[in-house]
C-alpha cells in the first residue's frame, strides 16, 4: 500500500517553532506509511532535507505578496491536481481558515487546523485580515490541533475543548550534553571556557522581544564583563537590533549568527538562555534548551506547560532589566559545574518526539483508512 501523503500548509520553511516541530516529526515518522508534502511561500533552510526525505514542495505566493485571490487560485490548483491529498494539515494560525475553506471546496475529506500561537502578529490591518479568515476555521475544519491549551483557547474559542493538544516534541538524543560540542562552539567564536555565554534562538520579530534581550544583556555585561551573547535567527528586525547593539557598546560581544542548522550544538556552547517573548503558543526552543541542560530565564507570559524541569525561571516583563540580569547570571553560574541532560523528565512530560510521531501516524492512518 502506498504511503498516505499529507499536505502541510505553511508560510515558509525557515527555522521557527512550528517548522521545527514539523521537521522533528518528519524525521521520526515512518515514511513508508505516511509522507509529508508542503505548500510554502517563503524559502528556507529545510527545503533540501524535505526533498531528500521524499517530500514535494509546492511554492505559491503568500497572501501578503500577491493578495488573497492569487494565493487562493494557486492553492486551489494544488488541492485539485491528481492524485488528490486525503489530508490537509494547516499551520498558518488564523490564515488556516482560508486553507480549510478551499480544502473543503476541493473535497479534501480530512482538514486539520493547527494553532501554534496565542496572539496575532503584525499591524492593525494585518490583524483585521487574519481575524476575518479566522472565522472560517471552525465551519470548515474537520479536526483541531493546538500546541497548548492557551493556543487552543485563542484560535478555537468556544470549541477549544475539542482540540487535540499536540506537544512540540523533540529528539532528546540530539540535545545530549557534549563537552566536545561546547568546546567547538567556543573555539568558533574565540571564547574562553571562563566566558559566560548567553543566547537566544528565534526570528527577529516583535514577538520575540530582541529589544529587551539586548537591554538585559547590557546589564549582564556590566556585571560580568567577560560575557557574550549569541543570537541565532533572521527576520525583519535584524538590522535594527544590530544597530542597537552598537549603540549600547556591545558590538564586540554580541554575535548575530543568522539562520543556523546546528542549534543543538550551539546550545551546548551556552551557559544561559534568555527568552522574554511577548507571547508564545508553546516554544519548542525552550524544550530544546532544557533538554540541553541549559538554564532558561523566561517571561511569565509563556505557558507554564513548557516548564518541565527546574531549569526554567519565569519573570514578569514588568520586572527590571537588573532583576532579569541577576537571575540569568545566578542560574548560569550555579548550573555550570553540574550540567546534565534531563531526558527522563522531558519524556515523562510528553515531549519526546517519538511518542508524538507514533500518535500522529496512527491518527493520520485512522482517518485515511477508516475501515482498515
Amino acid at each position: 500500500m502506498a504511503a498516505v501523503r499529507v499536505l502541510h500548509c505553511v508560510a515558509g520553511l525557515a527555522h521557527g517553532g512550528y517548522e521545527s516541530l514539523i521537521m522533528n516529526l518528519y524525521r521520526c515518522i515512518d515514511r513508508d506509511v505516511v509522507q509529508f508534502d508542503f505548500v510554502s511561500s517563503f524559502p528556507g533552510v529545510y527545503e533540501s532535507e524535505i526533498e531528500a526525505l521524499g517530500g514535494v514542495i509546492h511554492r505559491i505566493p503568500f497572501i501578503t505578496q500577491k493578495g488573497p485571490f492569487v494565493y487562493t487560485h494557486a492553492l486551489d490548483r494544488v488541492l485539485t491536481e491528481s492524485p488528490r491529498y486525503p489530508i490537509v494539515h494547516s499551520h498558518m494560525d488564523k490564515f488556516s481558515g482560508l486553507v480549510m475553506r478551499e480544502a473543503k471546496k476541493a473535497g479534501i475529506p480530512v482538514r486539520i487546523a493547527h494553532s501554534h500561537n496565542t496572539q496575532n502578529e503584525g499591524g492593525l490591518a494585518f490583524q483585521v485580515v487574519k481575524d476575518y479568515y479566522g472565522k472560517m476555521v471552525l465551519p470548515n475544519a474537520t479536526h483541531l490541533f493546538a500546541c497548548s491549551k492557551a493556543a487552543a483557547d485563542w484560535m478555537f474559542g468556544t470549541e477549544a475543548a475539542r482540540a487535540h493538544i499536540v506537544l512540540n516534541g523533540i529528539d532528546p538524543e540530539r540535545f545530549a550534553v557534549s563537552e566536545v560540542a561546547r568546546a567547538s562552539v567556543r573555539e568558533e567564536f574565540g571564547l574562553s571556557d571562563e566566558c559566560l555565554v548567553f543566547g537566544h534562538v528565534g526570528r527577529f520579530t516583535p514577538q520575540k522581544n530582541h529589544d529587551r534581550i539586548l537591554d538585559i544583556f547590557s546589564v549582564v555585561h556590566q556585571k560580568a564583563p567577560d560575557s557574550t551573547l549569541l543570537l541565532a535567527g533572521t527576520g525583519p528586525l535584524l538590522d535594527e537590533m544590530r544597530q542597537k547593539a552598537t549603540r549600547l557598546g556591545l558590538a564586540d560581544c554580541v554575535h548575530f549568527l543568522g539562520s543556523r542548522e546546528d542549534v543543538p550544538r550551539l546550545l551546548q556552547g551556552m551557559d544561559g538562555f534568555l527568552f522574554p517573548s511577548l507571547h508564545e503558543g508553546l516554544p519548542v526552543t525552550l524544550i530544546e534548551a532544557q533538554a540541553s541542560g541549559l538554564p532558561v530565564t523566561a517571561a511569565s507570559t509563556i505557558t507554564s506547560e513548557v516548564c518541565v524541569t527546574p531549569l526554567v525561571r519565569q519573570l514578569s516583563l514588568e520586572d527590571s532589566n537588573e532583576r532579569w540580569a541577576d537571575t540569568a547570571l545566578e542560574q548560569a553560574v550555579q548550573n555550570r559545574p553540574v550540567r546534565t541532560s534531563p531526558r527522563a523528565q522531558i519524556a515523562a512530560a510528553g515531549y519526546d518526539i517519538r511518542q508524538t510521531a507514533g500518535w500522529l501516524t496512527n491518527f493520520y492512518l485512522g482517518l485515511a483508512h477508516p475501515n482498515d
